[in-house]
């Protein structure tokens, strides 16, 4: 009960940087799907090409190597977060946080915006069954490491330079066990993502191979 009541006082008292790295995801979610308009003839024929070679190759059989794309997955969501924890340790590094969080919603809304604007609703489709479940988990995981990092940099300036007081010691440890904590939450998307989604993708990818007729 202390720990739920510690962790709602944390989100309560770091409200406005949930708001503040919340938008600024959105922004490049939006900023990513505005940019697949600005991709030339070539570009757009070039990744229709390997998207369709990729639809042919499921609709065929070809086995994709779920532990690969687990251990793959898993590997960038970890190198994502220990940047994030790396910048919160550093004043300087306040602002490539919120880089970080940009760029992951430019990714998402590039990916999500291309798809649904060669394909429409089968597009759409794709999306929900290969980008939407894992990111369900990996979202709400970034930005919660992002605000923990940006509260333990502030902390910082706060105590270490302006007022030089206050132990370091219990924020950082709070701070590392938050990060840890979400690795776990980020192990289970990557098994989404390497086993699950496999499958969902192998049932809709019949549907999408007509689109890009041989």
């Amino acid at each position: 009960m202390n720990r739920n009541l510690t962790m709602k006082q944390y989100m309560k008292d770091n409200l406005p940087l949930f708001i503040f790295v919340s938008v600024l995801f959105v922004i490049g979610v939006v900023f990513g799907a505005v940019m697949v308009n600005a991709l030339s003839l070539e570009q757009r024929t070039e990744m229709t090409r390997h998207l369709g070679s990729f639809f042919h190759e499921i609709n065929e059989g070809i086995e994709i190597d779920s532990q690969q794309s687990f251990s793959q997955a898993f590997g960038m969501h970890m190198k994502w977060i220990l940047l994030i924890w790396l910048f919160g340790l550093s004043i300087i590094g306040l602002p490539l946080i919120l880089v970080l969080d940009f760029l992951k919603g430019v990714l998402i809304g590039f990916t999500v915006g291309y798809l649904v604007g060669q394909m429409s609703w089968k597009g759409m489709l794709f999306a929900l069954v290969a980008v939407v479940p894992q990111n369900l988990i990996v979202i709400p995981a970034i930005l919660f490491c992002s605000v923990a990092a940006m509260s333990f940099s502030l902390y910082m300036i706060k105590h270490r330079i302006m007022s030089r007081s206050g132990n370091i010691y219990q924020p950082f440890m709070r701070y590392t066990t938050i990060t840890l904590a979400m690795g776990g939450f980020l192990l289970a998307a990557a098994l989404l993502e390497g086993y699950f989604s496999q499958y969902m993708m192998k049932w809709v990818t019949p549907m999408l191979v007509g689109v890009y007729g041989e």
